[in-house]
C-alpha cells in the first residue's frame, strides 16, 4: 500500500489547512456554544469544492478520489467537528449513493445541485424503531398511479433542518423483509414533508439534526434510487463509504485533543519543570500519538481501496471501529493532562471530548462494526 501522497493530494490537504485555520477553528467553539448552523463555512466548502470531492466534474464536483476526500475531513474535522460531518453527509451519504446507483437523469437533477453546494443534503434510514436493526424500517411508500405515496418517521436526521434534498429509505412490501426496502431522492421542501424540532445535543451541537415527518408525501416512479426492493443494498454500500469519512471525523477530533493536550503539557509546570517531563503525563502522550497514526492507517487503507475500486466493508468497519474509540480515548485523556483546566470551556478539550463520543454511534454502532467485521471472518 502506496502511502505517499500525490501532488494533488497534497495541494487539496494544503488548501484545507489554509481554510480551516483562517476561518473555521477561530470560530469552533462559539459556534458549538450557539449551537449555530456554520453556514458561511458550508458556503466556503462549496467555493472550495468539498461539498462532491469525489463527485465527477461533469455533475458539478471535484473529480478527486477518497483519499483526497479523507485528508479533507480530517482537516475540517480537526477544526470544528460539526462542520467536518456536515460536509461528509452531503458527500458520502447523498453525493456517493446518486453517483453509484443514480440514473443520468437523476444525476443531471438531483446530484449536480448537491456536488456544486448549491443545494444540501440528508440521509433518512433511522426511525424511532430502527436504528442498528436499520431493516425494520416503518416507514411506507405505497404504489399510486405512476408514483408512490410515503407516510412514516425518520430520526437523528443530520442537516435535516437545512437540507434542500434526502435519500429517503422506505418499506414498498412489509412481507419481504430487507428485501422489501426500497430507497428515493426527495425534496425535503415538498408536499407532505414536515420537521420536528432540531436536537439538543450533547456534542457537535452546530450540527443540526432532527426528525422528519412524511405525511402522505407523493413521489413520482423516477424518484426511486436503485431499484424497487433493492434499497437495502444502496443503505449498506452508502455505509460502507460513509463510515470512511466518519473514521476521518474521529480522526481529526483525536488529532485536535492530542494537539491541545501536548502543548499543555509542554507549557503547564509542576513541581519546578513542565508536566511533559513527567513520565506519566509523557507516556500518556506517547500512546495517543501511537493511536492516533494506527488509526489514520486503518482510514487510509480503507480509502485506496475504495479508490481502486475493491470492496472495502471490512475494512470501512475496522477503520469506523477503531478511529472512533482511539477519539474518545483520546479526548479523555486529554482532559486528564489538563487535570481541572480540563473540565471548562475555556480549554477546547471539554468539547472535543463531547464531539468524539457521537463517532462510536452514528452510521453504525461500534457493536455494529464488530459484528460486520466478525461476519467477515466467520465467512472467511
Amino acid at each position: 500500500m502506496d502511502l505517499t501522497l500525490t501532488d494533488e493530494q497534497s495541494a487539496i490537504l494544503d488548501m484545507v489547512k489554509e481554510f480551516t485555520a483562517r476561518e473555521v477553528a477561530p470560530v469552533a467553539a462559539q459556534l458549538d456554544r450557539d449551537a449555530r448552523f456554520p453556514k458561511d463555512h458550508v458556503a466556503r466548502m462549496a467555493e472550495l469544492g468539498l461539498m462532491g470531492i469525489e463527485v465527477p466534474e461533469q455533475y458539478g464536483g471535484s473529480g478527486l478520489d477518497p483519499m483526497s476526500y479523507v485528508l479533507a475531513m480530517e482537516e475540517v474535522s480537526a477544526a470544528c467537528a460539526s462542520t467536518g460531518v456536515i460536509m461528509s453527509v452531503n458527500n458520502s451519504l447523498v453525493c456517493d449513493p446518486l453517483v453509484k446507483f443514480g440514473t443520468e437523469a437523476q444525476k443531471e437533477r438531483w446530484l449536480s445541485p448537491l456536488a456544486s453546494g448549491e443545494k444540501l443534503g440528508c440521509f433518512m434510514l433511522s426511525e424511532p424503531e430502527a436504528g442498528s436493526d436499520a431493516a425494520a424500517q416503518q416507514t411506507i411508500a405505497t404504489a399510486d398511479g405512476d408514483g408512490f405515496v410515503i407516510s412514516g418517521t425518520k430520526n437523528w436526521i443530520t442537516n435535516g433542518p437545512q437540507a434542500d434534498t434526502g435519500i429517503l429509505f422506505t418499506m414498498t412490501d412489509r412481507d419481504a423483509g430487507s428485501r422489501g426496502i426500497t430507497a428515493f431522492v426527495v425534496d425535503m421542501n415538498g408536499k407532505g414533508v414536515r420537521r420536528g424540532q432540531k436536537d439538543d445535543k450533547l456534542g457537535i451541537r452546530a450540527s443540526h439534526s432532527c426528525q422528519v415527518f412524511f405525511d402522505e408525501h407523493r413521489v413520482s416512479a423516477d424518484q426511486v434510487l436503485g431499484q424497487v426492493g433493492k434499497g437495502f443494498k444502496v443503505a449498506m454500500s452508502t455505509l460502507d463509504c460513509g463510515r470512511i469519512g466518519i473514521a476521518a471525523q474521529a480522526l481529526g477530533i483525536a488529532r485536535a485533543a492530542f494537539t491541545a493536550a501536548a502543548s499543555y503539557a509542554c507549557d503547564r509546570r509542576t513541581f519546578g519543570k513542565a508536566i511533559i517531563e513527567h513520565q506519566a503525563i509523557a507516556f500518556m502522550l506517547a500512546d495517543m500519538e501511537v493511536e492516533i497514526e494506527a488509526a489514520r492507517m486503518l482510514t487510509w487503507r480503507a480509502a485506496i481501496l475504495k479508490g481502486q475500486g475493491v470492496r472495502h466493508t471490512k475494512e470501512s468497519a475496522m477503520a469506523k471501529l477503531y478511529a472512533s474509540e482511539v477519539a474518545n480515548r483520546v479526548a479523555k485523556d486529554a482532559i486528564q493532562v489538563h487535570g481541572g483546566n480540563g473540565y471548562v470551556t475555556e480549554y477546547p478539550v471539554e468539547r472535543h471530548f463531547r464531539d468524539a463520543k457521537i463517532t462510536e454511534i452514528y452510521e453504525g454502532t461500534s457493536e455494529i462494526q464488530r459484528l460486520v467485521i466478525a461476519n467477515h471472518i466467520i465467512k472467511g
